[in-house]
């Protein structure tokens, strides 16, 4: 049973090298980071396992990929590349990994707070540019900061943001009970926090979960982290919300498209931070997403 990395980075395909053990299935990197949903029947051959990273498969290409039976998603976000039940209904089945980076992508998490709230990228621009820029920041120790969504990656953004002062609030799907964080509804939490931060996975329930609507809600002067996925969040309300002053600042690591467009509004904007979808970027998140995923194809390919 024969498996193919899609589209290989440079960097993903020599972890793959280094973790890849004799026995495994026999695996084929595809060095192409770039490669095109029509090309992937081509790429696949008759390969029965496809790990993908952040190449888009749609159903109608999967049904030409004729020995495909495994999806293998590096992250947890393939539906946003892919439709899992359309694919499941066609005798594919997806696979996804959780965990992998959930210190890395709370860090990332932490660090666009920070530097949302000290307007760091804007004195920074400036500072290029021969100006001399000073900005009032935003003290955050004693302030509140509200977690959409509380996995691993928010219950790390929790432990962080706790031990640099801030008074933590939670909405979650399923109720829970964590020291130093008080869950709330998410009205509440909208209303009440100096930053909101988004960690949900992307689902039919979550798309769009921060409307118009609720962004109206937040309070006045917010910071909105995002490092989840851009279409959990209505983008044209947000922007006219930044526009505003409704909202204060974002930082963003995700977005509705990607990779953004050079002439996208959210580049013309002074009070948003933008990281290019890298806050699980590490090497100690790399090395686990790829042993994980190494771990799918070895139980896939041992399965009767």
């Amino acid at each position: 049973m024969t498996a193919v990395f899609v589209d290989a980075n440079d960097s993903l395909a020599a972890v793959f090298e280094r973790l890849s053990r004799i026995e495994d299935p026999p695996l084929r990197i595809h060095r192409d980071p770039d490669v095109a949903p029509e090309a992937l029947p081509g790429v696949l051959g008759d390969a029965a396992i496809a790990i993908v990273d952040h190449t888009y498969l749609p159903t109608a290409i999967a049904r030409r990929c004729a020995g495909l039976r495994h999806v293998v998603f590096l992250g947890t976000g393939a539906r946003s590349y892919m439709d899992p039940e359309e694919l499941a209904a066609i005798g594919i089945q997806v696979h996804i990994i959780k965990g992998y980076g959930d210190t890395a992508v709370a860090e990332a998490a932490i660090a666009l707070m920070w530097a949302s709230a000290r307007n760091i990228a804007l004195m920074d621009r400036e500072m290029r540019t021969g100006a001399w820029l000073r900005e009032d920041g935003l003290q955050l120790t004693g302030k509140t900061l509200g977690l959409v969504g509380f996995g691993g990656i928010g219950a790390e953004v929790a432990r962080i943001a706790a031990g640099s002062g801030m008074t933590v609030l939670a909405w979650n799907r399923t109720p829970k009970a964590v020291p130093n964080v008080s869950f709330t509804d998410l009205d509440h939490l909208l209303a009440a926090s100096d930053v909101v931060s988004l960690h949900l996975l992307l689902t039919d329930d979550t798309r769009g979960l921060l409307s118009r609507e609720r962004i109206g809600r937040m309070k006045r002067g917010a910071i909105l982290i995002n490092t989840a996925r851009g279409a959990l969040v209505d983008e044209a309300a947000m922007i006219e919300a930044l526009r505003a002053g409704q909202l204060r600042h974002a930082g963003l690591d995700v977005f509705d498209v990607e990779p953004l467009p050079v002439d996208h509004p959210l580049t013309k904007l002074p009070n948003v931070t933008l990281s290019a979808h890298s806050a699980f970027r590490t090497p100690e998140a790399s090395d686990n997403l790829v042993e994980a995923a190494l771990q799918h194809c070895r139980r896939i390919a041992s399965a009767p």
